[in-house]
């Protein structure tokens, strides 16, 4: 499902360049669950931008549901996350002028699939909002959006949800129940998932963990077995 190869991510700055990854190598086979944990400044959401082949690698091979995202250009890359990628953010990016149902069958009528209404209904249902479909996001609360965000993540039936602190912005009650969600859903779906997080408690439900410092994997810990080591590290997921 994911293949990284000594992938390192370096960004110009006003101050000049600002290495942000340095030698990523990680395996994560299809359908399991993997958090990515660590201090902020990190690297946690670059190394998903990558992934999710929203941000390039500067060097090193990246390998994602088969493809090579390096041989992709911008169009290739839009039709690649379109196919295959869910993405759910901390502050939600819903658009403001649409309705919950208008929002999660944007992304399939911009994959021109027939019955997108339909679908987002039956999604919204799925997570427990079929009373709110014909509500403003500014009429949500805070986990009325995410649980949105969420169905619309999952309405092109995307091979790898990613999930960047996706309860960060939710009360402690809202954020739980928002976990519960993702992950019954990723197991109903089959959906491969990743996400960053601060939270230990939800890296725990993970199968896998892998803890990022200074842009490198610094320990990779599978159920029994913690590795550290000082430059690089693959985790098998």
């Amino acid at each position: 499902m994911i293949d990284l190869d000594d992938v390192h991510l370096t960004l110009a700055s006003p101050a000049g360049p600002v290495t942000i990854l340095r030698g990523i190598a990680l395996e994560v086979e299809a359908g399991t669950s993997l958090s990515v944990v660590g201090p902020s400044g990190s690297g946690k959401s670059s190394l998903l931008a990558i992934i999710g082949g929203i941000e390039r690698a500067t060097s090193g091979r990246v390998v994602v549901c088969g493809q090579d995202l390096g041989l992709l250009d911008e169009d290739a890359l839009a039709l690649f996350r379109r196919r295959h990628i869910g993405i759910i953010f901390q502050a939600f990016h819903l658009v403001q002028s649409m309705t919950a149902i208008e929002n999660v069958a944007l992304p399939m009528e911009l994959a021109r699939r027939s019955g997108a209404m339909a679908r987002a209904g039956e999604l919204l249902e799925e997570v427990g909002l079929s009373h709110r479909m014909d509500h403003y996001p500014a009429q949500l609360s805070g986990g009325e959006q995410q649980r949105v965000a969420l169905a619309r993540a999952l309405a092109n039936e995307p091979d790898l949800l990613l999930a960047d602190e996706p309860t960060g912005n939710l009360d402690a009650a809202t954020g739980r129940e928002i976990v519960d969600l993702v992950f019954g859903l990723q197991a109903r779906h089959g959906t491969t998932l990743m996400l960053v997080t601060h939270d230990a408690r939800l890296a725990a439900r993970c199968r896998r963990r892998v803890v990022m410092e200074a842009g490198r994997l610094a320990e990779v810990t599978a159920p029994g077995v913690a590795t550290v080591a000082p430059d690089r590290a693959t985790a098998q997921a």
